[in-house]
C-alpha cells in the first residue's frame, strides 16, 4: 500500500514513529517479523516540520571513523542548512526500525518531498 503523510505542524518524533510503523507493516493483517512489507511512505512538506529552537543548538549527530580521535559531532542546524530536512527524518526512521537484515530495505521505500 501507498502512505501519504504531511508533516505540517508535527514533531520529530512522532512523525518518525508513524513512518516506522507503516513500513514496518505493523498495522496490516499479514503482519509478519521477517518479511519485508510491500508498503511505500510519501512523506511531504518535510520542510514544514515543527522542530523546537533549543533541539537545533543541543542535538547532535555523532560519527565515529574507528581511529583514535575520530569522533566528529554535528549539530541538527548543521545537517539541516548543509543536507535539509530528509536527512533529519531518515535518520530519526532509521533509529525507529529494528536492527536486522530488512532496514536498509525497508528504507528504499521512504520518499520525502521538501
Amino acid at each position: 500500500m501507498n502512505y501519504t503523510i504531511d508533516a505540517t505542524n508535527k514533531t520529530l518524533g512522532r512523525l518518525a514513529s508513524e513512518i516506522a510503523v507503516h513500513l514496518m507493516g505493523k498495522n496490516d493483517p499479514s503482519f509478519a517479523r521477517n518479511m519485508l512489507s510491500s508498503n511505500t511512505v510519501v512523506v511531504q512538506n518535510a520542510s514544514k516540520l515543527k522542530i523546537d529552537p533549543r533541539k537545533l543548538d543541543t542535538k547532535f549527530y555523532k560519527s565515529f571513523s574507528g581511529y583514535p580521535g575520530g569522533l566528529k559531532t554535528t549539530s541538527m542546524a548543521h545537517v539541516l542548512e548543509k543536507k535539509g530536512y530528509g536527512d533529519v527524518i531518515k535518520h530519526a526512521v532509521k533509529g525507529m526500525l529494528p536492527n536486522n537484515r530488512l532496514t536498509t530495505d525497508m528504507l528504499k521505500n521512504l520518499a520525502i518531498t521538501e
